[in-house]
Formats: C-alpha cells, structure tokens, sequence
C-alpha cells in the first residue's frame, strides 16, 4: 500500500508563523510559569499579525521578538508586525483543572522504526532538515533560500516518489538547482534505484516566503504530527501553553502509544482522547493496537491506558514536565520522534 507524507522547510510561510507563536510561548513560559497563552500569527507580503489571549504577568515586545524569529530564519526583508493581544475572557477564567475548549487529539506510535513513527515520515522530516543544514552550513549552497517544501511516497517499505520544492536566489540556473540537490541532498539519503525524483517541477522556485504567499501559524497539522497517515485532531497545537489541552492531550496521546509499543503490547498503536468544555477527564479515550499475536486484527486497549495514566490536563503537565520553553524546536519536522522533548524522553 503506498503511503504519501510532506514534510517542509523552516521557512515555509505557515511555519515561520509556528515558530514565532512557539517563540512567543517560550518566552511567556521563562517570565511566567503560570502564563497562559493562546496565540496565533499571520503573515503576508510584507506584514505580520499576532492576535490572541494571554493571561500573565510577563510583558515584552511581542513584535520584536517576532522579527528576531524571522531573521533566525533566514529572511532579511523587513517586516512590519502588529500585535492585538487580549487577556482571556472572564467565562475561560472561571475554569479551573477543566479543559476551555472542545477537543479531539489522537496519538500513535509504531516499531516501523526506532523514532516509533511511520517510515515515510522520518524520511521527508530527514530531507526537509538536510534542506535546511545544507543552506544554513555549506557555503556551496548559499544560493538557497529558506522555503521548501517535500512530498514522499513509499509502497510497502521502498521509497517510490520524491518531490523537492527548494527556493532559490535568481543569480542560480534551475538546471544547477536540480543538480546540486540530486547528488547532495536525495541521493545520499535515499539512494538511486526506484525512486522517481522531481526538484522544482515547473521550474524555477525565486519568489518564496512571504513575497510569494500568505502563512498562518496551525495550518501544518501533518506536519507537525504524522504526516496524515492516521486520523487528524480537530486543534492545532502551536502557540498554545502546555496547561492547554490541545497541546498537553496531544502529547500525552503520542506517549500513552508509544508506551504500548516500548511495552511489546503492538507494532503499532493509536490513542484517541476526546475532551469536552469544564471538565477535566476526556469523556472518551480509544485505545486501539495491532500487533503479532493479534494476527492482523485490531485489539482494544483502553481499558489497559485508563488504569495506567492519568489523562486530565493539570496530570499531563506534571507528569510530562510540560512547563519548559521548549516549544519553538517543536514547529519545525514535527513535534514526535526527536530527542529534548520531554513527552518523548518520559519513561513510565
């Protein structure tokens, strides 16, 4: 069966507004540990808005941080930010140890490789991090530029089909292009036989980033989880304190899996939690696994996960040690499978 995953570049638009919100939260979290924050960016030709709520006794330049994230990046054009931030309502104030919103997060793990994420995946996080490590280090590629984007199909456990989108400066032939990322970027990482290879299909990639196209922070959901490859949540999860649901659920999902496949109990596992608005337990957990002895057939884990963990927001936190400003790291090749992140680092 084949599987097709994307994975992008630092600087693909939506991601630039990523981190920057995940910068933003970072920056509450080193102030304020009891910051709460709901933020969200949007960038376009030549402008940025952050807009959201925050409660919290931090105040900074939210603006000049976000240019600071920008030019890490590596986008020297100036942008002009504005900030329309509020404090949470009154209504969200009053919830206390419940979850603000309705939510549906899912999480899984599989022993397809030692990240316990599907193959496919590894693979174009891989190729989108070379990307970027080949622009940021070898002066050879200083004509890249920080938007990119991969496309990957495997068919059972080979690598089938590949699509680079690598912007570049104008001063550089496509035929170069093509080229320099074939032999130091695909080739190396995946090798030559089989796999069908497209770098920059209609040609050049100059105009990119904001210039080009409008990004907003939440938009990358694939990316950031697992490629698409099982069902999606209904919230995105940057710019979002870890005391949120959103963001704890999900991360305590993928380590409620991952602890079903570390254990032996499947191959691969999914975990599905649904929160409702005040309270603070999800009104339904689904654990489902597959695995050798089970011959091919699902089995039902819930039952297991609900005596094993404590899935309310406030137990996630503690347990996962949530409250850290880690989350920038995590709006780039996805927030699972990598090392420094404590929700992947936790042992039971």
């Amino acid at each position: 069966m084949k599987k097709t995953v994307e994975s992008v570049t630092q600087g693909h638009p939506d991601k630039v507004c990523d981190q920057i919100a995940d910068a933003i939260v970072d920056e509450y979290l080193r102030r304020d540990k009891q910051a709460r924050v709901d933020i969200n960016v949007l960038g376009s030709h030549g402008m940025m808005m952050i807009g959201g709520e925050v409660t919290s006794t931090a105040d900074f330049d939210l603006g000049a941080l976000a240019k600071q994230v920008y030019a890490e990046i590596g986008y020297k054009d100036d942008m002009e930010v504005f900030v329309n931030i509020d404090t949470q309502s009154a209504e969200m104030k009053r919830v206390h140890n419940g979850v603000t919103d309705n939510v549906v997060v899912n999480g899984f793990a599989t022993n397809e490789t030692r990240e316990l994420l599907p193959r496919a995946l590894v693979y174009a996080h891989n190729l989108a991090r070379r990307l970027d490590d080949l622009r940021k280090t070898d002066p050879a590629f200083s004509w890249l530029k920080p938007d990119g984007k991969i496309q990957l199909t495997m068919d059972g456990d080979h690598v089938c089909g590949v699509t680079v989108l690598a912007s570049h400066h104008v001063s550089i032939d496509e035929k170069e292009v093509k080229t320099a990322l074939l032999e130091r970027l695909l080739v190396p990482i995946l090798g030559e036989n089989g796999v069908v290879m497209y770098i920059n299909p209609i040609g050049t990639f100059i105009d990119a980033g904001f210039k080009a196209d409008s990004g907003a922070s939440g938009r990358k959901l694939t990316v950031d989880t697992y490629g698409g490859l099982i069902p999606q949540g209904d919230k995105s999860i940057s710019g979002k304190d870890p005391s949120r649901v959103d963001r704890a659920g999900a991360y305590m999902a993928r380590f409620a899996a991952r602890y079903l496949v570390e254990q032996g109990l499947a191959t691969s596992a999914m975990v599905s939690l649904v929160y409702s608005m005040g309270r603070a337990e999800p009104v339904h957990l689904h654990a489902t696994g597959m695995g050798e002895k089970s011959r091919g057939a699902k089995m039902d884990l819930s039952e297991l996960l609900k005596k094993m963990f404590d899935f309310r927001p406030e137990a996630i936190v503690e347990r996962l040690h949530l409250i850290q400003p880690v989350y920038r790291a995590t709006a780039s090749y996805g927030h699972f499978g990598r090392t420094g992140f404590p929700w992947e680092e936790a042992t039971i």
